[in-house]
């Protein structure tokens, strides 16, 4: 992940909270089933920092706050421009696949349960999405988080593909209108 290497402090951040899934094992025992519960959860500000963690205890209040606990140590940085993604990106977790479109504004998020949690939780406002091969939670989950942290500054993008800023967002369809 590009941005993942500088550590956050979350402790100074007023982070929202969603829980994305409540899973509930069961182990087989000599005396019959021992149940738990596994939780999923994003953590992020709304302006570019995001979090994803999984908690796992006997009590949901426990696992939700354990899954809480992990997520504000994975937390990244995510590149914003106003309120969508600089660029396209399209990545892959296990069998999970997302796809992540900028949106012009007005746009909102269009995106299903999992993807929509993190891109809310991040900040993102206008974005276009697209879930494909596995539906499994976690891993689109993850899929989205990961796509999240290697976006790069428009600027960078631009360079990387070899492009002025100005044909980068033409070509995206968010070009500078002339009034």
């Amino acid at each position: 992940m590009a941005n993942s290497n500088t550590r956050i402090n979350a402790d100074d951040m007023e982070l929202e909270e969603r829980v994305v899934q409540i899973n509930r094992v069961a182990k087989v025992v000599k005396g019959g089933r021992r149940f738990n519960l596994s939780t999923l959860v994003v953590v992020g500000d709304g302006r570019g920092h995001v979090g994803v963690g999984m908690g796992k205890a006997a009590e949901v209040p426990e696992a939700i706050r354990k899954g809480v606990e992990a997520a504000k140590k994975n937390m990244i940085t995510v590149q914003l421009e106003e309120d969508t993604i600089p660029h396209e990106i399209k990545h892959e977790y296990k069998t999970a696949q997302v796809i992540l479109l900028p949106a012009a504004p007005g746009t909102g998020v269009i995106a299903g349960g999992g993807v929509r949690a993190v891109l809310e939780a991040a900040g993102v406002k206008n974005v276009l999405t697209k879930s494909l091969g596995s539906n499994n939670k976690v891993n689109v989950v993850k899929a989205t988080f990961e796509a999240l942290g290697q976006l790069r500054s428009i600027e960078q993008e631009a360079r990387r593909r070899d492009m002025t800023t100005e044909e980068l967002r033409r070509r995206m369809g968010r070009g500078r209108r002339s009034e």
